[in-house]
């Protein structure tokens, strides 16, 4: 299954992964009219470190413990393997945010959580973070490696 990769070294900490992630999933078509003046809440994550930087974004685990953890049923892995969260059913209990070993999950402005699903349901084509990242730190392919 193809998943987001990201390459630490070429990370430079811009931040644009996040700012693509929110616009991709914010519904609208003007990129300044999604996010300016408001505060956005993207899937993806830029960590930075004193020496390093690198964006935390769901690994679509072959095994995932959210999806054994989530009290309301909400997580759940399609049949391409895609983690996904249903909002109609999330309570917002942060469970899967405690039992994530990634930190991939985050509330969104409603309490409702949220991670990457490889916008797959925004027909980006490949994920924005992706397409957005100026430096190719970020990837979307198959390694062959299990999670």
């Amino acid at each position: 299954m193809k998943r987001v990769y990201v390459n630490e070294e070429w990370c430079l900490g811009c931040h644009l992964c996040e700012y693509n992630c929110a616009f991709a999933n914010s519904g609208l078509k003007d990129m300044a009219y999604a996010l300016k003046d408001r505060k956005i809440f993207p899937r993806i994550h830029v960590e930075d470190g004193d020496r390093i930087t690198f964006a935390v974004s769901c690994r679509h685990c072959e095994d995932p413990i959210c999806v054994k953890s989530c009290i309301a049923g909400a997580i759940s892995k399609d049949r391409n393997g895609v983690v996904k969260i249903d909002r109609n059913k999330c309570v917002g209990c942060l469970t899967c945010v405690l039992v994530c070993p990634y930190g991939a999950l985050s509330p969104d402005g409603d309490g409702i959580m949220q991670k990457c699903e490889l916008c797959l349901e925004n027909s980006c084509g490949a994920p924005a973070c992706v397409t957005g990242c100026p430096n190719r730190a970020i990837v979307y392919e198959e390694r062959g490696e299990e999670l």
